[in-house]
């Protein structure tokens, strides 16, 4: 059994030195491209008006430091309409990105992946905005007239509190927020492999990915459960388990679809109609894993 830790852990040792390096230096880059552009792409989904789903969604897919927070809170203040706010959580990739480009997945792979996940961002923003959309500006407008929008001005302060709980340090300067995520990403990413590579030297890969690959309905609903976890290690693992050829594209695409990173915690914290965040955690869910299903039957 020592013998078999021990392989486990040497392999992991190898396997992750030099992703993590590359990862720093991916980390830096979209550190560098959020402090040049963020204030800029955050003006423009608020002006997007009928449009939002789609600026949304495309911005969403670029990794940027609390972005689905932000959209969380601009939500609140009824800046931006549901249908824009679940564009962004759909496709945000969260560390997906960092990543993939990190341990050398083929480009075409990833990009794959960033296209679906904007595409059912938008149509799913478009759709959604048409079913609620209206009813929501009536509701605000009827709201506005009791003083409602003072509070979802105050709102703004709580984003920098659960930025700083949930460890999201854009403001501490390019270099020392990109070694803060390396680090933090970069512990889970060991732990998560050394687990993975103990279970295969147990296992063996034959037994392990047959039981996971082969559950084409199963696999999204268990993976949009775990993306949901407001947390890197959620998308960390289920990028990995994808990688590693251990669950199919539609389990993957449905944990990765979830995963809004912080902005849920962030929308029940500031968005004071608790009913109202249940139904958007659920849509959300829902549409990750529909997804997620009909992409193993498809590929």
């Amino acid at each position: 059994m020592l013998h078999t830790v021990g392989h486990a852990f040497t392999h992991t040792v190898k396997d992750s030195l030099f992703v993590i390096l590359a990862m720093f230096l991916t980390y830096l880059a979209m550190e560098y491209l959020e402090h040049r552009t963020g204030d800029r792409v955050q003006r423009l989904v608020k002006r997007a008006g009928r449009l939002g789903p789609v600026i949304g969604a495309v911005a969403g897919a670029v990794p940027q430091c609390g972005f689905s927070a932000a959209a969380s809170n601009l939500y609140a203040g009824r800046v931006i309409t549901i249908g824009t706010l679940l564009s962004i959580y759909l496709s945000t990739s969260d560390e997906m990105l960092p990543v993939m480009i990190a341990s050398k997945a083929p480009i075409e792979m990833i990009l794959g992946i960033l296209l679906v996940k904007i595409l059912v961002g938008m149509a799913a923003g478009f759709v959604i905005d048409q079913i609620v959309g209206r009813k929501s500006d009536e509701r605000h407008h009827a709201e506005c007239g009791n003083g409602e929008d003072e509070d979802h001005q105050e709102t703004g302060h709580h984003i920098h509190e659960m930025c700083v709980q949930e460890h999201c340090d854009c403001e501490k300067g390019i270099f020392r927020s990109a070694l803060h995520h390396t680090v933090q990403v970069g512990v889970f990413l060991f732990l998560i492999s050394f687990a993975l590579n103990l279970v295969l030297e147990i296992l063996g890969e034959d037994v392990l990915s047959g039981f996971l690959l082969n559950r084409p309905i199963l696999g999204p609903l268990v993976a949009g459960i775990v993306g949901f976890l407001p947390n890197c290690a959620a998308s960390v693992a289920i990028t990995e388990l994808y990688l590693e050829g251990l669950i199919g594209a539609g389990a993957m695409l449905a944990g990765l679809l979830a995963g809004a990173g912080v902005g849920l915690l962030v929308l029940f914290r500031v968005n004071h109609r608790l009913w109202e965040n249940v139904k958007i955690a659920g849509i959300l869910y829902l549409i990750s894993v529909l997804t997620g299903i009909a992409a193993e039957f498809m590929i």
